[in-house]
């Protein structure tokens, strides 16, 4: 196997994988990195979203040699249990989670949001997120934890 050379959460890593593996199993199955969920495996839940160069992205559809040398987030890459990303943060403060399957996607989705447009209305966050799945009925709670993210990012938390 070829060996491939990533930058994953400001580290590079390099590791044999097969032409063939996606970013998300190279991330979870080589690299134990657990945020990324596999869900459908067709790009259409959005709970493997990473960044790719800091713009959201499905994992699960993207071959791991195409992003070589690119820049790649994982939900463990926002933040520690000491200095959480104000959307983690807002996420936990707005108990926006039940199962916890989407919650990579959402979160993902959210702070990619967040980076671009700090102050969204409702509506533009429910658009974005429309393509991430939830299964549990936490809808409600999503928003809030968007809504306090943004408030917490104009207040200058870390993000």
């Amino acid at each position: 196997m070829p060996a491939l050379a990533l930058r994953v959460n400001g580290r590079g890593v390099e590791l044999e994988a097969s032409h063939a593996a996606s970013l998300l199993q190279v991330l979870r199955n080589d690299l134990g990195l657990n945020g990324p969920k596999y869900g459908c495996g067709l790009g259409q839940c959005g709970a493997c979203t990473v960044w790719v160069d800091g713009v959201a992205a499905r994992a699960c559809v993207i071959p791991a040699a195409g992003v070589a040398g690119r820049e790649i987030t994982t939900l463990e890459g926002l933040g520690t249990r000491d200095c959480w990303h104000p959307v983690r943060q807002a996420f936990e403060d707005a108990q926006a989670a039940q199962c916890g399957y989407c919650l990579n996607g959402m979160v993902m989705q959210a702070a990619a949001l967040l980076a671009r447009e700090p102050q969204p209305s409702e509506a533009r966050i429910r658009s974005e997120l429309s393509g991430n799945l939830c299964r549990c009925g936490t809808h409600v709670e999503i928003l809030d934890a968007v809504q306090r993210a943004a408030v917490l990012i104009a207040k200058g938390a870390r993000s």
